[in-house]
């Protein structure tokens, strides 16, 4: 029996591990924009700057269900000169148990995310080589470290908006 077994079991309860079940996962919105094709497809011998952003958010459907969305943009230039921008809202249905309340929201935008990722990694990669271009393959995110940092953020801004006294 593991420790955390003993300690349900001296509790006098059932062990209840926290759940989690994809109901659904969909591409809400995906736009792909090659503005300069056909010049932007020619071999150059300059690698273009490839900036990332990546957003989530998450709204409760009922206590235990909740629609998570993964916002990926893409944006590959060289100097001025855009060669594309692949813009993806990838979201997913999911229904969350046995997660104590004050643990929810961190549960939700981490662990929803991280499971929506892969899929929408894919897209991504396959909307950038259907446009052309060699298949961009975003590099894994650590959401737990993306989580804490908007929280950080949040109250830095919470700090600055506080009249002081």
């Amino acid at each position: 029996m593991s420790d955390a077994q003993e300690n349900g079991a001296a509790a006098g309860g059932d062990l209840k591990l926290p759940g989690m079940r994809i109901l659904a996962q969909y591409i809400k919105d995906l736009s792909f924009e090659n503005p300069n094709a056909p010049d932007s497809l020619r071999p150059r011998e300059k690698a273009p700057d490839i900036n990332v952003q990546i957003n989530v958010n998450a709204t409760p459907l009922s206590e235990t269900e909740f629609e998570a969305e993964l916002t990926l943009n893409a944006k590959a230039t060289v100097d001025d000169t855009t060669l594309f921008n692949v813009e993806l809202l990838y979201a997913g249905i999911f229904s969350v148990s046995n997660v104590p309340q004050e643990q929810l929201h961190p549960f939700v935008m981490i662990e929803c995310p991280r499971l929506l990722f892969p899929f929408a990694r894919q897209i991504i990669s396959d909307a950038t080589m259907r446009g052309g271009f060699p298949p961009l393959n975003v590099d894994p995110i650590d959401f737990a470290q993306l989580y804490r940092q908007r929280m950080m953020e949040m109250a830095a801004q919470q700090q600055q908006t506080q009249p002081t006294q």
